[in-house]
């Protein structure tokens, strides 16, 4: 095993830059997986801005697949050469959050300082996924067998987009026969769509305007397409529900103004389940809210971690309900990171997602 690795390192705001690193030491309770395939995250851009704060030359990514290099001695279950992923939250298995049946708010980062990210590691508090190898903490709770059968490009997307859009759809509480909004058709609303679908829901209507996000809705699971950009969407979502609104409304940009959409096509009783990740204070119109008389519920997700978690969503891959592999639509060797994070951050050329090899 060699002694050193590529890594793609955040060395300040409008930077991150391929540079050599050593390849980490396996502690007892940990795992070394050489990587050979991942992802940039839009998480990975608010890093790159400088608009999320990680330490300098901290390795960034958090959607790994990968071959086990190397067990730490208390390892067990696992082998040398076994195919795995693990997920972007990666939860010890044994804090509060854990036992409480968080896996998505573990805790971990308390030690860094107050950061609302929950139990997300890799590529935040710790080294990350956009590297020749990556150190896993907590491995029994985190390692995920892919199945014989699927190629790293379909399991690429359960470590974090695939188990968060999932998590919209799911906290919800989409029931069959739902009508289900999702504003926002990028990676993470895709998912959402994806998800309400297999929950059950019948009527499920994406709110969009680039051409190649609003066909990858439909192949994921809408049935209507709303272009926000030609016609207003709240009066186009009243109008196609009959005046009722719909039953979940998901926000999947992290905006004011879809925050406040979502909350005006929700019927009386409904939910607005938010995976937006936001900036500035959310202000609720009282109208919309119906002064707090309306039953609504608002909850919100982050991507829920660890072995179990991962394992189901490989098994919905597996079962060929869902095909994400399409959201892939650029290819970059890891030495072409930096021009894959110049792609991905101007969403040029109709990127949805990278897969980065080493």
């Amino acid at each position: 095993m060699p002694q050193m690795m590529k890594a793609a390192l955040f060395v300040e705001p409008g930077r991150i830059a391929l540079d050599d690193k050593p390849v980490p030491d396996v502690g007892p309770n940990e795992a070394l997986i050489r990587i050979t395939t991942t992802t940039i995250c839009g998480t990975d851009v608010h890093i790159l801005k400088g608009e999320y704060p990680v330490a300098k030359n901290l390795t960034v990514g958090h959607e790994p697949v990968g071959v086990i290099e190397k067990l730490g001695r208390n390892v067990e279950g696992y082998s040398e050469g076994q195919r795995v992923i693990a997920g972007a939250i990666c939860p010890s298995g044994t804090s509060n959050a854990c036992l409480d049946g968080l896996y998505a708010q573990d805790g971990q980062c308390s030690e860094h300082g107050l950061k609302p990210m929950g139990g997300w590691r890799f590529g935040n508090t710790i080294d990350g996924s956009q590297a020749d190898y990556l150190l896993v903490p907590d491995a029994m709770a985190n390692l995920a067998p892919v199945p014989e059968g699927l190629s790293d490009e379909q399991v690429l997307m359960c470590p974090d987009i695939m188990s968060t859009g999932f998590a919209g759809a799911e906290s919800g509480n989409i029931r069959i026969g739902d009508t289900v909004a999702v504003f926002a058709q990028g990676p993470i609303g895709l998912c959402a769509t994806a998800g309400a679908k297999l929950r059950g829901a019948t009527t499920i209507i994406g709110v969009e305007t680039v051409p190649e996000r609003m066909d990858m809705s439909k192949r994921v699971g809408a049935d209507i397409v709303v272009d926000f950009s030609s016609s207003d969407p709240v009066e186009e979502i009243m109008k196609i529900t009959g005046g009722r609104g719909v039953d979940v409304a998901i926000e999947a940009l992290g905006l004011q103004s879809t925050f406040e959409s979502c909350l005006k096509v929700l019927k009386p009783g409904g939910t607005l389940s938010s995976l937006g990740v936001y900036a500035d204070d959310l202000t609720i119109p009282l109208s919309a809210f119906h002064a707090g008389l309306g039953d609504h519920k608002i909850v919100t997700s982050l991507c829920p971690g660890g072995k179990e978690r991962m394992r189901r969503l490989m098994n919905v891959i597996g079962s060929g309900r869902i095909d994400l592999e399409p959201m892939i639509t650029h290819r970059f060797a890891l030495d072409q990171i930096e021009e894959a994070y110049d792609l991905f951050a101007n969403q040029r050329d109709g990127v949805l997602k990278v897969a980065v090899t080493p």
